[in-house]
């Protein structure tokens, strides 16, 4: 496909420099450049790619489910998807490891053109026995017409579940201060009214997708689906979905089964942690390093119940001690 000057694209690549490739983590670096790939040697143009309700179940297209996310119609279009997806992408692939996000994407790729389809047909079924001289019926069968292109659903289910992750943050759409709640949904409207040739459809498919899976059933039948593949059970899955850590230690948030504890400092959140002072953080992290197994802690409790005060005070002691150390570094 012969194309001009692609300024987009350019564009895109100093922003990938500028974030560092090693920066990147794998996955996201992986689907941004196949999205990329795609865009500069498409393996169909964009009206045998696009999805629509017509083209898709009537005609028994199926493949245009596969084709339409990785299609985009011009520069611009993957600039705007693929920058957005990289700023997405980096944060949620730290916070739920390379796998599980993997196994999202692939989810997400998939249900966000389902739903596509069905709010097409749920449209058309409206529009049955409708008053032809309605005003509202000409919007109503433009949507349900309309063939898709774009990685942009998938961008929004995405974004329901990173604001999902920020409760308490703000989101800043077009300089407007947002709560993260509202956020996914203040962005469908904006984007649709600033430029109305996007798919509203294909978007609203996408936020519908992302509260799926974090307000419905979707995260709950995913882990089930990864217990049934998952050859050695909870010991394979703490191994592949929940590897991030950092002050707060390993989060247990998606898949560990409920076990008493002595100590959950590891499981404050990243909010609480941006909430402390810097002395603070350092004795948060000496603490989380202190730390011993919890089986082990109530194994050695156990069979020595007559010495468990003593060990709490040379605890105690070496705490105050690597606290003292680390603020003579600093």
């Amino acid at each position: 496909m012969q194309r001009g000057f692609q300024a987009g694209l350019l564009l895109l690549l100093v922003q990938l420099f500028q974030e560092g490739p090693g920066n990147i983590p794998a996955i996201t670096l992986a689907v941004l450049g196949f999205n990329v790939y795609l865009y500069v040697f498409p393996p169909a143009p964009p009206l045998k790619a696009c999805m629509s309700l017509d083209q898709v179940y009537r005609n028994k297209e199926w493949r245009r489910l596969l084709l339409s996310p990785l299609h985009h119609i011009d520069d611009w279009h993957l600039y705007f998807n693929m920058a957005s997806f990289l700023w997405k992408g980096i944060r949620l692939e730290r916070r739920l490891g390379g796998s599980w996000f993997l196994y999202l994407l692939s989810v997400f790729f998939l249900l966000t053109g389902l739903v596509y389809l069905l709010l097409q047909a749920l449209m058309i079924k409206l529009m049955e026995g409708t008053d032809p001289s309605d005003p509202l019926l000409e919007y109503v069968q433009a949507f349900s017409r309309e063939c898709a292109v774009g990685f942009s659903g998938v961008l929004f289910a995405l974004k329901v579940v990173n604001n999902h992750f920020n409760p308490g943050g703000v989101t800043y759409v077009m300089n407007i201060r947002v709560s993260n709640r509202f956020a996914s949904w203040v962005e469908l409207v904006l984007i649709y009214l600033i430029a109305p040739g996007t798919s509203l459809v294909g978007h609203l498919a996408g936020v519908l997708v992302g509260l799926l899976y974090t307000a419905g059933p979707l995260k709950t039948i995913m882990e089930a689906c990864a217990d049934m593949l998952s050859s050695d059970g909870v010991t394979s899955r703490q191994r592949s979905y929940y590897s991030s850590s950092g002050y707060s230690g390993t989060r247990r948030e998606y898949f560990e089964e409920p076990r008493p504890a002595e100590d959950h400092t590891s499981d404050y959140s990243e909010s609480y942690i941006s909430g402390l002072t810097e002395d603070e953080q350092i004795e948060l992290a000496i603490r989380n390093s202190l730390k011993h197994p919890g089986q082990t802690r109530r194994r050695e409790t156990e069979r020595h119940p007559g010495d468990s005060e003593d060990l709490r005070r040379r605890r105690l002691r070496r705490f105050e001690q690597e606290v003292t150390n680390q603020r003579r570094r600093l």
